[in-house]
């Protein structure tokens, strides 16, 4: 069986754990009856499944990519899962705005990952 690219294995488990982290920080905004104790406890419970990819995901990454890719590697996946979930799950619009700040997070990306001799 061929090896999976520790690239691939890295961005798919952040994309994974970044499903399960979006939805437990922003999942209950459509539950807001539901009593705050109880949300806190099913977000913890799914943040569970967030960390069990989310540190393997750096494990396995790191040495291919430093900490800093890491996290910038996350925080785009982060801010890309968000477009998605409020438009689709929390019926909420994006604006250019929002679109052109995300866009300059990202770029930023540009910044980490270019090697500057």
């Amino acid at each position: 069986m061929p090896q999976i690219p520790v690239a691939f294995q890295t961005i798919g488990l952040l994309i994974l754990s970044n499903l399960f982290m979006t939805f437990a920080w922003y999942g209950h905004l459509k539950h807001k009856a539901a009593p705050l104790l109880m949300v806190i406890l099913v977000s913890w419970g799914i943040a569970f499944f967030e960390y069990v990819l989310q540190v393997p995901a750096n494990r396995i990454g790191h040495g291919t990519f430093s900490a800093a890719e890491l996290k910038t590697i996350q925080e785009i996946i982060t801010l890309t899962i968000f477009i998605g979930f409020s438009v689709l799950y929390l019926r909420e619009p994006i604006h250019w705005n929002h679109l052109v700040g995300f866009g300059f997070i990202a770029l930023g990306g540009f910044f980490v990952f270019h090697r500057w001799t």
